[in-house]
Formats: structure tokens, sequence, C-alpha cells
């Protein structure tokens, strides 16, 4: 399907103008021709106004939380747009961890336009599932968002995606009647703290790289994935295991070491006797439920190693829109048209005041609204001492989080760099894999007593039919297939979760680009 619609799109490109931007329509640019379209892609076609006009059937995907705040927004630019654009939208509520599996499962029946989080995009790409913006619309929106956002979705320096937000990063909440003020910019002293008051210090350092990055960032480590122009990983420069590797693992084993150390990130935990919780934006009502005035929200601590100090560091992140590649050329360019629409200043404003979403807008982000809420605030804090995330391989996030557990294991320096080493093997070998590795399936999943961190080995029992070993499963237990040990491709969309305690067969049966999985009692 990717191969035709690429044809079909760049047959059509051939007799369009410049590409579209702005509110209206851009002008053919003397001697320019279209870029031909990455397979699977395209690229915004221009198009007059008066070619745009018409009544548009749409599916529109987006996260809950914002599905009638994106019905109304589409409702107004149907009511001011000037070229007599008018779409008749289906908007669903498809999560932005989720769309992206959704989508390269089958895009042809994928929302026209969708709403993803930013690890999704290289799977998206090689899955032609993102439409390129044109020329003038990528100029425009460059210079309007933040530029890790605008790198975030960007591939060979095109722009296939919109930025929507700025807000996936995380940082310090903290209970202001346990700790205080002149303690917060010390890991040291607010361990303390927690252990005086016999309050939780929680941070996901066993059970998830995103944050045990934060450690080695502040060192100054880098982990830097390399995609070609059509999202694939090439190569890694990765510095993990180095000296400064080492001393990042040194001031991580500080706070694993502690009793009052809880890996989590869940802000209900300040119900459950948590005085710290390194979390986002996401769980600020929940914090501010239960803290009340006693919220307090600040960028991470800084952590002392052999008398120097290095401030912790983070990922920041984001979510964007992608238009689903079309047929019709003119259907293309009033998708472009909305989604430029939807991102713009003002929808990224809607969408903060009603739901807190941080904008990469950077005039929204000056606005004394945003700069006045606390947990956007204490983000942004956060960020002058964090690293955009770029895509990485999707095997590198069970890579990473092992590093915790290894650590915690540690008992000297020898440990603690066999954890770094450890690291680095499995680093190689993500690029060392055989072919057959690469094409390997395995169930993976919180079961027989992992948590997300051991792959179970399938056998191809017949043509495009696997089946694990029989499995001895607890209700409650959930899972999923995944291809290469990696989450770039897996089934299905939502975790398999186990209904009755029993022993199973997990059967993966992949049909084109759909997987479905189904549990064989036995």
């Amino acid at each position: 399907m990717k191969k035709i619609l690429a044809m079909l799109l760049a047959l059509v490109m051939i007799f369009a103008l410049a590409a579209c931007g702005g509110q209206s329509a851009a002008p053919a640019q003397s001697g320019s021709e279209p870029a031909a379209p990455a397979e699977g892609g395209s690229e915004a076609p221009a198009a007059s106004g008066g070619e745009l006009a018409g009544t548009y059937d749409i599916t529109v995907w987006c996260a809950d939380a914002i599905v009638d705040l994106t019905k109304k927004q589409i409702e107004d630019f149907n009511a001011t747009n000037t070229d007599g654009i008018t779409f008749n939208a289906t908007v669903e509520p498809v999560g932005e961890g989720d769309a992206a599996t959704q989508m390269i499962t089958d895009v042809e029946a994928g929302g026209d336009l969708f709403c993803f989080a930013q690890d999704q995009f290289a799977r998206l790409v090689q899955a032609g599932a993102l439409s390129k913006l044109g020329v003038q619309a990528s100029q425009t929106v460059s210079e309007a968002n933040d530029a890790g956002v605008v790198a975030a979705g960007s591939v060979g320096g095109e722009l296939y995606a919109y930025p929507l937000t700025s807000d996936n990063g995380y940082f310090m909440y903290y209970d202001k009647s346990v700790i205080p003020e002149e303690d917060l910019d010390s890991l040291e002293a607010l361990i303390a703290d927690c252990e005086a008051a016999g309050k939780y210090f929680s941070m996901e350092n066993e059970t998830s790289a995103w944050y045990i990055a934060s450690w080695f960032f502040g060192t100054g480590c880098v982990s830097d994935w390399e995609t070609d122009s059509d999202g694939a990983f090439i190569s890694v420069h990765d510095t993990f295991n180095s000296p400064e590797g080492l001393i990042a693992v040194k001031g991580m084993k500080k706070l694993l070491d502690s009793p009052m150390y809880l890996s989590s990130s869940d802000g209900a935990g300040f119900d459950s006797g948590c005085a710290i919780v390194v979390t986002g934006t996401w769980a600020f009502e929940t914090v501010k439920g239960i803290l009340g005035d006693n919220l307090g929200a600040t960028d991470l601590p800084s952590f002392e190693v052999d008398g120097q100090t290095y401030h912790m560091g983070s990922f920041n992140g984001c979510k964007l829109m992608g238009v689903k590649p079309q047929t019709d050329a003119v259907k293309s360019a009033a998708l472009h048209k909305l989604a430029q629409y939807l991102t713009g200043e003002q929808g990224q404003m809607e969408r903060f005041n009603a739901v807190s979403w941080g904008p990469s807008n950077l005039a929204d982000q000056a606005t004394e609204e945003v700069q006045a809420n606390p947990g956007l605030a204490a983000l942004f804090q956060q960020n002058q001492y964090s690293v955009p995330q770029g895509q990485i391989h999707g095997s590198w996030w069970d890579i990473a989080k092992v590093i915790g557990t290894d650590v915690k294991a540690a008992t000297d320096e020898a440990g603690l760099q066999a954890a770094l080493d450890n690291y680095t093997a499995a680093i190689s070998a993500v690029f060392n894999m055989s072919d057959e590795e690469k094409n390997a399936w395995s169930v993976i999943g919180a079961l027989c007593g992992t948590n997300w961190d051991t792959d179970f080995a399938m056998t191809e029992v017949e043509p495009g039919v696997f089946q694990s070993e029989v499995l001895e499963l607890k209700a409650g237990d959930e899972l999923k297939c995944r291809q290469g040990a990696s989450w770039d491709v897996n089934f299905p969309a939502e975790n398999v979760v186990v209904e009755a305690d029993g022993s199973y067969i997990v059967q993966l049966t992949i049909d084109g680009d759909t997987g479905t999985v189904e549990l064989i009692a036995q």
C-alpha cells in the first residue's frame, strides 16, 4: 500500500505548485520543483483557495482529554477559513502512545490526522504513515516553535509532523511540610530529609530508562542514535560507559541504597508516604489534590561525587500531530491547512487553558499564564539541563533500564563498572543482530515473575503463525508480542490481559501488516 501511495503522490506532484504554508496558499516559486516524496509519504501539495473548496470526511485521532476541544477547534476552522474548506470530522479518542502502533498496523485505516508521542516518530516514517510538510509550511512551523520539538518531527532535514506540545519531560514534586527550601538543590540533603521523616524519595531508576538517563546527562554523557533518510537506525554514539558514566552511577547508587528509595513516578505516591516524586506535568492535578498548599515543584537536584557537583539532567520530549498520506492531493493540502491551524499559536493556547498541556509555540510559552503554571515553570526550569529526546532505537529502553537494577545490586566500584560493561555489550548487539534475530518474535510483559524486562521466545509453527512455549500465567498478567527484542514492531495495540490463572501458549498470527494475539489454554 505504501509503495502505491508513493507512486500516486509522485505523479500528482509533477503537476502541483510549490508546497503550501501559513493560512493561505503559497505562490509557486520561479524555477522551483516539488521535492520527491519519501516512499510511503508525500509532501503537502500547493493549491489555491478555490481548488481546496469542498467538504471532506475525515477521521481525527487525539487523546480523550481533548476530544471535545478538538471538535470545537475543527468547527472554528470550518467557520473561519477563507478557502471554502469544510471538514466533516469524526474525532476518536486514541492515545498518543497507541496511535503509532495502530497506524503502522494499517496505515490506510488510520486517522487522517493523528497525535502521537515523539518516540514513535521513526516507526511512522518507516511505515510511510506521515505526509511531509511543504517548504513554506515547514518554514512557518519551524520559526514559531521551539527547536527541540521541530527536531523531533524531522528526519533528513525534512519536517514530517506538526509540533503539538513541549511538555513531555520530568522534574521534582516535593512536600513543603517535609522538605526545606534550602535543601532543594542537594540530592544528599534530600535523601537525608526523607530518611529523617520516614518518607519516600520516588524516582523510576529500576523500571524506566527515561528517568535513568538523567544521571548520565548530568555528567555529560550522550546516547545519540543516527537514522537514514527513511528513519532506519544505522549507528549510535553512546558514552554511558566512560569515566563520566561511572560518576553517574556512583550518584545513582546514593539514592538506590537509601531505605526510603522507591522506583515509581506515580504522583499518587504522596498519598502513601512519599515526600518527593520525580514525574511530569501530567501528575500536577493529582499531586495538587493531595498536597494542596504544601505542593512544591522545582528542577532536579545536584549530586556530589569525589568533591565535584553535577546537576541531574533529563529528557525533554513532546507530542506531535501527523497527516496521513492521501491519494487525493487536494484533500492532502486541506488536511495540512487544518493541522497547521490546530497546532498553531491559538490552538496550543486553547489546549493549555483547557487541559494544561505545555505549548511548543514560542509566543505561547512566553505568556504570563503559562509562566505562572507551577508544573510548567518547574519543567522549563529543568529544561536548561535537559536533552531533547531524539529518535532512539526501540530496544534501548529495555537495555538501559537494566542499569538501575545492576547498580542497586553492585557492592563495589567493580560492580558499578560491570553494570556499564553489560550495557555496552547490549548496545553493541543491536547492530550485530543476525537477520534471524531481527525477525524473531517473542512474548514480553508483566508475567512469570518478570516486569517487561524478559523476552520469551516464539517459534514459527506455520507460515505467519508463531507460538510460545507453555507459560504459567496469572489473572491480571499483561503481555504483548514484539519483533527483534525491540518496540519498533509489536502487537496488539493494547496489552493482552490474562483473565484467569492457567497454563497457556501465546499465539501470534501475522496477516500482512496486522497481528492478532490469542491465549490458548493447555
